[in-house]
Order: C-alpha cells, then sequence, then structure tokens
C-alpha cells in the first residue's frame, strides 16, 4: 500500500515505514489520516496519536 501510494520502491518503502513508526516521518495531519485511513481498510489497527 505504502508503495503504490507513495510511487516508491520496496526499499525505500522500509525507510519511510521506520521514520513513521519512529514519528519522524514529516507528514501533515491530513496526509496521516489518508494514511491511517488506508491501513484501516487494510485490516490493520491504526490510529493518530497526540502531536499529528
Amino acid at each position: 500500500m505504502l508503495r503504490a501510494g507513495l510511487g516508491l520502491g520496496l526499499a525505500a518503502v522500509r525507510g519511510v515505514l521506520e521514520q513513521v513508526l519512529a514519528g519522524t516521518y514529516p507528514v501533515t495531519p491530513t496526509e496521516a489520516e489518508w494514511l491511517a485511513r488506508r491501513l484501516r481498510a487494510a485490516g490493520v489497527d491504526a490510529a493518530l496519536g497526540a502531536g499529528v
């Protein structure tokens, strides 16, 4: 999903995912909500934390 949504290769997506999980990926609240919705649609329990 991240690969298609961001247009990145597998290696690049792994780096982005690490940043997202660490809370260091620069993202707007709108982008964060989009990602959370896509993850929930894929069956992943995703929620926005404080600071987004």
